[in-house]
């Protein structure tokens, strides 16, 4: 052996130096939260602020108009302290502390469907990262196909037929001879280097590789006994597969008497080896030129429909057998070509034309020859009209410039190496697509690392693979990515209804303290009752809404670009309108209420208070059934199966009930009538007929941006 490197400069130096490059980054959603959560931070500190100003400015004004500003006493130190308390209070209710525990809620509910989904998040970002998915570079065996081969189309006696499920039997026997079936049947089981064997259910299982044990298969589906074969038939020389002759022959002496030679092989190798045919009567003759074409153009035919042909074989020898000769390697009859193809998963076709209609572009990256991955790709609906298919070694000659134009084209890589998927990933990156990346050898381990979401397979990968991954598909299948993506965009979605929900509180929190404090020098909403309001918005607020299932639209609208922002059109008009009226009835009752309630007596302002508090409960509970759905009016669809949202309601209006009647004490409450409790109620169930109307104005959409942040291009020709 010579030594020619060692360390990182070796094959595994490179791919473990390209495996250290780079830090983690925060996902698409973490960047927009953070961005939300300092302003809203912001914001609620001004508003403490202000209000402590105005509630001290206040205090002083009324001590010198009473001539009181040099006489002070605890209980003026008390008011003070209490004014701190509210400015304290709506920091804390206006920062967004609820905002972690809810991504986190979401992620790990979401982390716990998808394992029963097959699917494995190993990094719980990486299950939001996945919804803003704009591209899935994903392999073809295996991912797209099940990695099982199987004999789909036989051409024999002249006539193509395509073989379908296990009634193989039943489709040639109608229409061949039971000779040529004989030989046939002959050529597969002698011409063999795999094995037949029983389990203890008595069921036959092949070992070998995926082509012999295709064709193994298919003699078994036609009731061939493989045993009985082997029992009559004495094998006298076997001349393996050589990948220089591509072929694979043997000797057989028959049962009756005589030697029969069987041969296989890549097709156009076994065509020049024969100058016999089987006819459609079963009977060898002469191959003519013509029927040479014909045999030819029915091999291309097959290649085309991405199946891996082969020749079967055969020649009767005259005379003894030595040891010493060698198989002949002419004067063969042909009995049939084979084209053998790895199927197409179930449920791939439908996985990416969801994922087409989700805005999501498949790219399909595979070692394979290019006719192959393009009928494959054409098949699974990868390769559209328009779309670019193209080999690794072009690929790799492509200047900057030139990739910059091609890249959003292609749809099929073939004959491609690890580090062609890895510079791939890395352009797609820098034109700002969110790359979810499949891979299963080690090799794949750099595109997987560079990729936003790396995506192993969990029976074929390798371990490095799967180390260098976000999420495992267990069954290694693309219709699991699909649910991953899916259960991604759910996580989007809950934490956008969490944010609306929250901010509406805040809004109408931080306005009605403040206004009232200028206007009257107190606040309604006590530190006690704001801390209690906080709990419902962040802590149970999260639960409710960060733990809904994705609905079924969710992968008919296009993914979130990394530039979009959080914070839609559609929320700000619900919680503007949400908060003006919630502002509205709040506001009318704290300036007018003793009036429109006709409260009389020294008890009328705790009355008030407390109706003032219950009134605003209620409304946030009203709304965070708004708050299931953005944009669609039917806000109950699906209520009543979440179990989780309904414990949280309840317990919600139990504990609103408990404080109100029972904690007036701690809580600053007096008990409140019938009429009062009912009037809460109504006022705060009046929030859902007003979110109809809301959904019904129109927010104007900006025109579809492409991921990048230039106009969309148009799809299909036009795009070239």
């Amino acid at each position: 052996m010579l030594v020619t490197t060692v360390g990182m400069r070796t094959e595994w130096g490179k791919l473990m130096e390209t495996l250290s490059e780079g830090g983690e980054d925060e996902t698409p959603l973490q960047v927009k939260l953070n961005g939300v959560a300092t302003i809203i931070g912001k914001i609620g500190l001004g508003f403490a602020v202000l209000t402590f100003v105005v509630l001290i400015v206040r205090f002083l004004v009324e001590k010198a108009l009473h001539n009181e500003f040099t006489h002070w006493s605890s209980s003026d130190a008390l008011t003070l302290l209490d004014y701190f308390a509210i400015a304290v209070t709506i920091i804390v209710v206006a920062v967004p502390e609820g905002l972690p525990l809810a991504v986190t809620l979401s992620l790990a509910f979401a982390m716990k469907k998808l394992m029963n989904e097959r699917a494995l998040v190993r990094h719980l970002a990486a299950c939001e990262t996945m919804g803003s998915a704009t591209c899935i570079c994903t392999d073809k065996t295996g991912t797209l196909t099940t990695n099982h081969m199987v004999v789909d189309k036989i051409w024999i006696c002249g006539e193509a037929k395509e073989i379908k499920g296990s009634g193989g039997r039943d489709i040639l026997s109608s229409d061949i001879l039971e000779n040529v079936l004989t030989i046939l049947l002959q050529g597969i089981f002698q011409n063999t280097s795999s094995e037949v064997v029983k389990d203890k259910d008595g069921k036959n299982s092949i070992l070998g590789t995926p082509t012999e044990s295709a064709l193994l298969e298919y003699g078994l589906l036609l009731d061939g006994d493989f045993d009985a074969q082997r029992r009559d038939y004495k094998m006298l020389k076997v001349e393996p597969f050589n990948s220089v002759k591509k072929t694979m022959s043997v000797l057989v002496a028959l049962p009756d008497g005589g030697l029969r030679a069987f041969c296989k092989g890549a097709s156009e190798i076994i065509l020049k080896m024969c100058d016999k045919i089987i006819n459609s009567s079963g009977e060898p003759v002469h191959m003519s030129e013509e029927q040479a074409r014909d045999v030819t153009n029915v091999i291309n035919s097959f290649a085309s429909e991405a199946l891996r042909t082969l020749c079967l074989a055969y020649k009767d020898i005259d005379g003894d057998f030595n040891e010493n000769s060698s198989i002949p390697d002419r004067g063969y009859t042909l009995i049939a070509v084979v084209g053998i193809k790895d199927p197409v998963r179930s449920g791939v076709k439908e996985a990416v034309r969801t994922c087409l209609a989700a805005g999501i572009t498949v790219r399909m990256v595979t070692g394979d020859n290019i006719n192959t991955a393009k009928a494959i790709a054409r098949e699974c609906g990868i390769l559209t009209e328009g779309g670019l298919a193209i080999e690794g070694p072009d690929f790799r000659s492509k200047s900057p410039e030139e990739l910059k134009h091609i890249i959003p084209r292609i749809q099929v890589m073939a004959r491609s190496l690890p580090l062609d998927k890895h510079k791939l990933v890395t352009h797609l990156r820098n034109m700002l697509e969110v790359v979810a990346v499949t891979g299963d050898g080690t090799n794949d381990a750099p595109a997987l690392h560079e990729a936003d979401i790396g995506l192993a397979m969990g029976i074929a990968g390798t371990e490095v693979a799967k180390e260098n991954a976000d999420v495992i598909i267990l069954d290694d299948n693309f219709k699991t990515i699909v649910n991953v993506a899916k259960w991604g965009r759910a996580v989007y979605i809950n934490i956008q209804k969490f944010v609306q929900f929250q901010l509406t509180v805040n809004v109408v929190a931080l306005v009605i303290n403040f206004v009232s404090a200028c206007i009257s020098g107190s606040a309604p909403l006590t530190a006690v009752q704001l801390l209690w309001v906080n709990l419902i918005m962040d802590t149970l607020g999260a639960l409710a809404l960060a733990t809904e299932p994705p609905s079924d639209g969710l992968m008919n609208r296009p993914p979130v670009g990394r530039g979009v922002s959080f914070i839609t059109n559609a929320m700000w008009r619900n919680i503007i309108g949400q908060s003006i009226y919630q502002l509205t009835v709040l506001g009318t009752f704290n300036f007018d209420g003793k009036n429109l309630l006709r409260l009389e007596g020294s008890d009328a302002t705790n009355v008030l208070n407390t109706f003032i508090f219950n009134t605003f409960v209620f409304c946030q509970v009203f709304n965070e059934i708004n708050s299931r759905d953005i944009e669609k009016i039917n806000i109950f669809h699906g209520m009543f199966n979440s179990w989780v949202f309904i414990a949280v309601m309840v317990s919600t209006v139990t504990f609103q009930v408990i404080i109100v009647e029972f904690l007036g004490t701690f809580a600053s409450t007096v008990p409140l009538s019938w009429q009062l409790w009912l009037l809460s109620v109504l006022l705060g169930s009046l929030s859902i007929p007003i979110a109809v109307v809301l959904k019904c104005i129109p927010v104007e959409k900006a025109t579809p941006k492409h991921h990048d942040g230039y106009e969309s291009l148009p799809s299909g020709p036009d795009l070239a």
